[in-house]
């Protein structure tokens, strides 16, 4: 089953079962609202007001996790390319919900970062709550997966030691555009990133060091995780920030994230216009 949040003429949005072209709205508000009221099961038979999916105006597929987890150094081949011991437990980080666009939304490149950089990652969405889960319950757990990209900001990433400044900027995080359930979706395809249609990262998501349950378990270990919950498992080589010369996003560029089984994000970054201060 696929599932995605569409937004509505008024500024509302619905979730929606997407069946080939059409989606069929659920009667919740979003994806997350869904996955909170335990309807994941029912969402394959529920009918209701069909839509084109080809026209839809995606949001974000959660629109508003409690969380959003993500992993840092997690793809086995780029590690050992770079000459580096895999790691013995995860890098784990932090984003908030306000990062987040849909799948065809703008990337803002906010004025005070000259360094945007890309990074295309496989997510994983929790469907249901877990605390200390061990293997078998962490796949349980799974609702399902989407693309997402943890657009980074890496002249304020590594500003500290703390990367969470350059992992936040509102409006910079493209997630969807669909949600694909366990029995759709096997970790394995491709994922590759673009930027106007040069490849520039490609690797397969069964790569992965810690992958979607064990990552389910660990994190469950430190605090509960919650239906609509957000994992972005990581992402391989290819960022512009290791190249040489470094590469950045500029206004114009067309950034394309797919994931073979889930879909593909299709995001332009444009500059961010800031108003002027009040009495400037």
């Amino acid at each position: 089953m696929r599932l995605a949040t569409m937004r509505l003429p008024g500024g509302a949005t619905t979730a929606v079962r997407v069946d080939g072209g059409t989606a069929t709205e659920l009667g919740f508000a979003d994806v997350g609202a869904l996955l909170r009221a335990g309807a994941l099961e029912h969402a394959a038979t529920t009918a209701g007001r069909e839509h084109a999916f080809e026209r839809a105006d995606l949001a974000p597929v959660v629109p508003a996790p409690g969380k959003i987890l993500c992993v840092g150094l997690n793809y086995r081949a780029h590690i050992l390319e770079m000459g580096r011991e895999l790691p013995t437990a995860p890098t784990v980080f932090t984003k908030y919900p306000e990062a987040l666009i849909g799948a065809a939304d703008h990337v803002l490149l906010p004025p005070e970062s000259s360094q945007v950089d890309w990074e295309g990652e496989l997510a994983v969405v929790v469907g249901s709550e877990v605390r200390r889960a061990d293997r078998a319950a962490a796949e349980r757990a799974i609702a399902g997966y989407a693309v997402l990209n943890d657009v980074t900001m890496r002249d304020w990433q590594y500003r500290t030691m703390q990367w969470l400044p350059g992992k936040s900027f509102e409006h910079t995080t493209p997630f969807g555009p669909v949600l694909v359930t366990p029995d759709e979706f096997t970790p394995g395809g491709d994922l590759v990133t673009a930027v106007d249609g040069e490849e520039v990262q490609r690797t397969r998501t069964d790569d992965l060091v810690f992958g979607p349950a064990e990552l389910i378990s660990y994190l469950s270990t430190i605090l509960t995780l919650r239906p609509g919950d957000v994992i972005a498992t990581g992402t391989p080589g290819g960022v512009g920030h290791a190249r040489e010369p470094a590469r950045y996003l500029a206004p114009g560029q067309v950034l394309t994230t797919t994931v073979e089984g889930i879909g593909t994000l299709t995001n332009t970054a444009v500059a961010e216009q800031v108003p002027a201060a009040a009495g400037t």
